[in-house]
């Protein structure tokens, strides 16, 4: 058996070992815990250093967010802006329509904005905001005093802020002093059709405001904008004025032509009374001149010889030409002045016709000129004045006998318009009209110059009595011709 001792020891050395197993146990498990409280701070640390970057992300998020939000309220305003004075043509308008509320809303509460004038050879003040007038008056005095700077600016097209590489254009004295402001943005105002140019000035006096390139871009598409407008305002005052110009030229020039249309109207009644007068006086001499004559040719007064009677006969003869002159100036006054009427009435159009083929187709056997007549069933009911139409046709028909040669053909063709009218035309196989002449063939005593109307006599009164006597009826007449290949006159007439 163990004595005493040995058991003791045996048992120390039990305790011993259990409490060094137990040391070491609370050992690792120490290190243990300082390896997880190292980790835990690590831990610790990196979510600090994460909420620190969220904090910051989040300032700039509300940054860049009120930024946005202050560049489209900027740009609200702008498009505001530049409707309004974009709306008006009046210069004057322009910067009456530069609403405070929409400048202030662009991030600046004072604006300043002046005018070259070429003839003063000075900036004008065209507008102002967040000035008193003795600021302006400083301001404007301040931009002439240095006017050859503020036109070079302007000459570059550039915009200067303070941002700008350039802000030694203006010093802080001078801002702070005159301008008031803190921050500016000056941007030139072009209108290159009208050779001017301007300045405006955007300015804040709030310290915490930041000027941005887009605050520039802000206040140069305003300017670009006004100088827009201000030229569009002078070209529609421009073209306005010569306009009222134009229009006052012609209101004088219609004026002057009417009174010359009233002069021409009493010179052709003056005309027409005189012919009428005229006519009137020559009947009477004429009706004696054919009566002696007409009363000798009997020989009631006694045998005459024969070459007495041969003049006689020519006094007769003239003397009825003499008549049917007289005549037809005496319809053609009474024609113009109203006096003639109408009795129209609805007659068949080829009753009128045949009328006159029996009156001349004497004359018309004698030239071996071939007559022919169609007119469409339609068109025979015609609402006319059967004498007065009578004479058109042996106007018209006689004129193309007169030029139309032996073996040549005269036609006549009536036929119905859409419009309740009735065409007549006559047709001739003779030496045709020059195109610069068929228009004044239809005036009184014209006669086309050719070797025919050498020959052949005539008044030049024909055409003119056929023209006023369809113009009577409420119809026109025209003619279409080619030298050498005859003609064709055209009238129309009301249907029946």
């Amino acid at each position: 058996m163990f004595d005493t001792n040995t058991l003791i020891i045996l048992i120390s050395t039990a305790i011993i070992i259990i409490l060094s197993a137990m040391l070491l146990t609370k050992m690792q498990n120490n290190k243990q815990l300082q390896n997880e409280v190292g980790e835990l701070k690590q831990s610790l640390e990196s979510i600090d250093e994460q909420a620190k970057i969220i904090v910051r992300t989040d300032m700039e998020l509300n940054r860049i967010q009120e930024e946005l939000d202050r560049k489209i309220s900027g740009l609200y305003a702008l498009q505001k802006l530049s409707h309004t004075i974009s709306t008006t043509m009046d210069e004057s308008l322009i910067f009456k329509k530069l609403s405070p509320e929409y400048l202030i809303e662009l991030g600046f509460e004072k604006t300043f904005i002046s005018l070259w004038d070429n003839k003063k050879n000075e900036f004008i003040l065209k507008f102002s905001l967040g000035y008193t007038q003795e600021e302006s008056d400083l301001i404007s005095a301040h931009i002439n005093a240095n006017k050859e700077r503020c036109l070079s600016l302007i000459a570059t097209d550039k915009t200067l802020s303070s941002l700008s590489a350039l802000n030694n254009f203006i010093n802080k004295n001078t801002l702070y002093n005159i301008f008031k402001a803190s921050y500016f943005v000056f941007s030139p105002i072009l209108l290159p059709q009208q050779n001017s140019r301007g300045l405006l000035f955007a300015g804040t006096e709030k310290t915490e405001t930041v000027i941005t390139e887009g605050d520039e871009e802000l206040v140069k598409i305003l300017a670009t904008q006004l100088g827009q407008a201000l030229e569009n305002a002078r070209l529609f005052e421009k073209t306005w004025s010569a306009q009222q110009e134009l229009e006052k030229k012609v209101a004088e020039r219609t004026q002057e032509l009417s009174a010359a249309l009233e002069e021409v109207k009493k010179a052709s009644q003056r005309k027409t009374d005189f012919v009428s007068s005229v006519s009137h006086e020559l009947r009477t001499p004429l009706t004696s001149i054919k009566g002696y004559a007409a009363i000798l040719l009997t020989g009631k007064l006694g045998d005459l010889p024969p070459q007495a009677k041969e003049r006689l006969e020519k006094i007769n003869r003239h003397s009825d030409e003499l008549g049917h002159i007289v005549n037809d100036l005496l319809d053609i006054s009474r024609i113009e002045s109203g006096k003639m009427t109408m009795n129209l009435g609805k007659h068949n159009l080829k009753d009128i016709v045949n009328k006159v083929d029996d009156l001349l187709s004497g004359q018309l056997k004698e030239k071996k000129i071939n007559f022919s007549l169609s007119i469409d069933p339609d068109a025979s009911s015609v609402l006319v004045d059967p004498e007065q139409i009578g004479r058109v046709f042996i106007n018209l028909i006689g004129n193309a006998m007169k030029f139309t040669p032996a073996g040549g053909k005269i036609s006549v063709y009536g036929r119905k318009l859409e419009d309740k009218m009735v065409q007549v035309d006559i047709s001739d196989t003779g030496c045709g009209i020059p195109l610069e002449d068929q228009e004044a063939i239809f005036e009184e005593f014209f006669r086309v110059e050719n070797a025919i109307n050498q020959e052949v006599k005539g008044t030049g009164l024909g055409l003119a009595l056929v023209k006023r006597i369809i113009k009577a009826h409420q119809g026109k007449i025209w003619v279409k011709s080619m030298v050498g290949s005859g003609s064709t006159f055209s009238f129309t007439i009301q249907q029946g």
